[in-house]
């Protein structure tokens, strides 16, 4: 179908919304509490928008399209009122972009910018420091959060955990769980599902913090090693280290989640307890060895066994962070080499 916004002749989908319509063409309109693995909820109100004939400006994120609708998003009252909302989001909490772990990644400072927000255009007021320390894996900032609904809708909708809820009322309404438990003492998976869709500091990685921001870090996409599922992931990379995981939104199979493993386990890569080297015992020690000696060691066990007991003496079990196609030379070697049919897969053990 054909739209208008802000004069442009678009096309638009049926089923969309005007957010989703805009979005594809490039066209900004701040929305807070919508994520598309969330959906439109239109509790921040900072995605209104004029349609012509509407008496009154609408929410885009829950508005659909249709055929001949002619929508504006930069007329001067509309801006205005976006620019109320905004501000009163950011009076509302401790919003310090300048040491704040989210900054340059953060909705809400995108929102401000585009509005041209300023600091002396937000009447500000110091918060008591309000934090939830209590998992291990997250930090919950209160100060800075917005009630947004995103994560909320995400522990229960998304990964389906159902930890997380909004309680209490007015000016003591916050994020919490169960009957005011604690995260780290709650139901809650650690999965870090919150953390993915948070627009704001209000949830962060406990391990990243201070240790690089958005502009200081490098992505690099890769394949989660822990089960067979191939969860698709980002690594924050600062000076050769991850600093930070998090899940790649629009690829299959995981879709922008992951597990408490996928998203925190990377602490294994630089432990000192790792091993660099092959090591061979010897009179009851382990002694340093080269990758040739190792498996032409292991490659002499084998055939002893397979002479001494026959092929059923000797099995095999794949690893589930090997990709299809070592899994593929696994068994072929126990199949075709070995002559033995004993091969599994560790996720079946």
């Amino acid at each position: 179908m054909k739209i208008t916004i802000n004069g442009k002749r678009c096309t638009a989908a049926e089923g969309q919304t005007i957010l989703e319509a805009a979005r594809v063409h490039g066209i900004y309109i701040p929305a807070l509490c919508y994520h598309e693995k969330t959906g439109a909820h239109a509790r921040c109100r900072a995605c209104v928008v004029e349609v012509k004939g509407s008496p009154a400006p609408v929410t885009s994120c829950n508005t659909p399209v249709s055929d001949g609708m002619e929508i504006f998003t930069d007329s001067e009252h509309l801006i205005e009122a976006q620019r109320f909302v905004i501000k009163l989001a950011l009076s509302s909490g401790n919003h310090d972009c300048i040491v704040c772990e989210k900054s340059g990644s953060c909705e809400l400072q995108d929102a401000a910018y585009h509005l041209k927000i300023e600091d002396k255009d937000v009447r500000k007021r110091e918060y008591p420091p309000d934090l939830d320390d209590s998992s291990a894996f997250i930090r919950i900032d209160y100060t800075k959060c917005i009630l947004c609904g995103r994560c909320v809708e995400a522990c229960n909708h998304v990964v389906v955990n159902r930890a997380a809820r909004i309680m209490n009322r007015g000016y003591d309404a916050r994020v919490g769980f169960g009957f005011g438990t604690p995260m780290g003492a709650s139901a809650c998976v650690q999965c870090g599902e919150c953390i993915q869709v948070c627009p704001v500091g209000a949830l962060i990685e406990r391990k990243s913090i201070g240790k690089a921001r958005f502009q200081d870090v490098e992505k690099v996409r890769t394949t989660c090693p822990y089960c067979g599922v191939g969860c698709q992931l980002d690594l924050h990379v600062r000076d050769k280290r991850i600093v930070k995981v998090s899940a790649v939104e629009d690829a299959a199979p995981n879709k922008g989640r992951l597990c408490v493993k996928g998203r925190f386990g990377y602490d294994f890569i630089y432990s000192k307890d790792r091993l660099t080297t092959p090591l061979i015992k010897e009179n009851g020690e382990f002694r340093e060895a080269s990758w040739d000696e190792a498996l032409d060691l292991v490659a002499a066990k084998f055939k002893e066994i397979i002479a001494k007991h026959g092929s059923d003496a000797v099995a095999g079990v794949s690893c589930a962070r090997s990709i299809n196609e070592d899994s593929y030379q696994m068994q072929k070697l126990f199949r075709a080499v070995f002559k033995s049919n004993n091969i599994d897969h560790c996720a079946r053990t």
